[in-house]
């Protein structure tokens, strides 16, 4: 089948310089929904109409399909005259043979399933429209019918007193046979209200062909609500996060409250993993069986090995965390992190581009960066690894059993070998030996006859 998403509109009520179709919803724009859902139907063309935000909308179209190894073609509508006008566009790119599917794309929750069984009901000779009943349709096309027959749909703005009564309405997404279409599109009138070329108006011209006009319904009304301001964003933001906290759940996942998360990516979950509240996924995370993540966490692009426990506020990004490690609370874990096994990050401790083997510690108040960190490494509070010289970057490297007191400094690139231990306040230039005391501070005096300053009185 052929495809057409119709993102062209300006979205004025979005009081935005940002196209409407490339607002956010979890994390990516509206308009990738719709063709990430539309691609799920493995169509033989695909093609985006935009108008308003000029080159936004084509560009993030080409990467979206240079990234998927997919062809998207697009056209501009200009000047926007309506949706018949806006498929118009697509028609020089459409193959007869095949019937046409239209989408919008501000209408970001349409799932592939109810599209499958619109498809279906079209077959290959059929105009086929999804339809919702609403108990508040105002503004929305109405779907005349006449014995149980779709006869036409007519705008708000064009409805008699009883067609405003009607509360079956036009969701504007149809599967139509491409042949008719083109015929039914070059005859179309802009005579009406809003002196617009509507796409509705093919109904009656299928219904004076002798072509059948048939209806689909989705399987919740909220499949076709679209996006027309930041309010209706917002409520579609919660219907989308409350559908993914639904699925999460029967999987087994425990969500302390499923009103409080957001997924902006894919969160894939192993058995007996407990969420808490306020937490937000991005990208691609991975929480291994048994895994708990406490209130308000960040994750990024991780994979949070079985057993593990994040605490409370901690950020993880690019990272990977073993199996049963305690991270936080108040950690964060930067891109290249890499934790083995039960390895203990405590409160207000940073890591970067750095690997943590088995069972090391580093509990309090430190920066690793850029470092190579064997087993039972204990980090003491207030460490850190200079590893910037203000414009090259050095590694440190931290052999198994060796101990770090607290308040150290260790310069880059030096070495701390096996076992080695670093007294309280060294600042280590040089590599520490194996198995031995290395420490820098200088020798504690105290010094007679000096007195505090006292405030001199004005």
């Amino acid at each position: 089948m052929n495809v057409v998403i119709l993102a062209a509109g300006m979205g004025k009520r979005m009081q935005s310089a940002l196209p409407k179709v490339l607002h956010p919803l979890a994390g990516k724009p509206l308009l990738r929904h719709v063709i990430d859902t539309a691609r799920n139907l493995s169509p033989s063309k695909l093609c985006v109409i935009y108008g308003h935000g000029g080159a936004a909308v084509p560009e993030m179209v080409g990467k979206l399909a240079e990234q998927a190894g997919v062809t998207i073609d697009t056209a501009l509508q200009q000047p926007q005259l309506g949706t018949g006008h806006a498929v118009m566009q697509a028609v020089p790119q459409l193959d007869e043979s095949v019937p046409t599917l239209v989408l919008y794309g501000d209408v970001p929750l349409t799932t592939a399933a109810s599209l499958g069984r619109l498809v279906e009901a079209a077959g290959t000779d059929k105009l086929a429209i999804l339809t919702v009943e609403q108990a508040n349709p105002f503004g929305l096309g109405r779907i005349v019918r006449e014995n149980g027959n779709i006869v036409r749909i007519v705008e708000e703005k064009d409805a008699s007193e009883a067609e405003r009564a009607i509360r079956e309405i036009n969701s504007g997404i149809m599967c139509i046979p491409t042949a008719h279409l083109k015929r039914w599109l070059a005859a179309l009138s802009n005579n009406n209200a809003q002196g617009e070329y509507y796409l509705t108006d093919i109904v009656a011209q299928a219904v004076a062909d002798g072509v059948p006009v048939v209806s689909a319904q989705p399987s919740a009304e909220w499949e076709v609500a679209g996006v027309n301001s930041k309010v209706q964003l917002a409520e579609l933001e919660r219907r989308h996060q409350l559908n993914i906290a639904t699925t999460l759940l029967e999987k087994g996942v425990t969500l302390m409250d499923p009103a409080r998360i957001d997924v902006r990516g894919e969160l894939v979950c192993g058995r007996d993993v407990v969420i808490d509240v306020g937490c937000v996924f991005e990208g691609r995370v991975e929480l291994a069986d048994g895994v708990t993540v406490g209130p308000h966490c960040v994750l990024v692009n991780a994979t949070i090995g079985a057993g593990a426990q994040i605490k409370p506020f901690c950020h993880i990004e690019d990272a990977v965390v073993g199996d049963k490690s305690q991270i936080g609370p108040y950690a964060r874990l930067r891109p290249g992190t890499e934790l083995g096994e039960d390895v203990h990050v405590g409160n207000f401790v940073e890591i970067k581009n750095s690997q943590v083997a088995a069972h090391s510690k580093a509990n309090h108040l430190a920066y690793v960066g850029d470092a190579t960190v064997g087993s039972r490494v204990n980090i003491g509070a207030g460490t850190i690894t200079c590893n910037y010289d203000g414009a090259n970057k050095f590694r440190t490297v931290i052999e198994d059993d060796a101990f770090i007191g607290s308040d150290s400094q260790l310069v880059a690139p030096v070495t701390v070998g096996k076992g080695a231990t670093l007294g309280a306040g060294t600042t280590l230039t040089k590599d520490a030996p194996a198995g031995k005391l290395t420490i820098s501070r200088p020798k504690q005096l105290t010094v007679e006859g000096w007195s505090r300053p006292v405030k001199t009185k004005k």
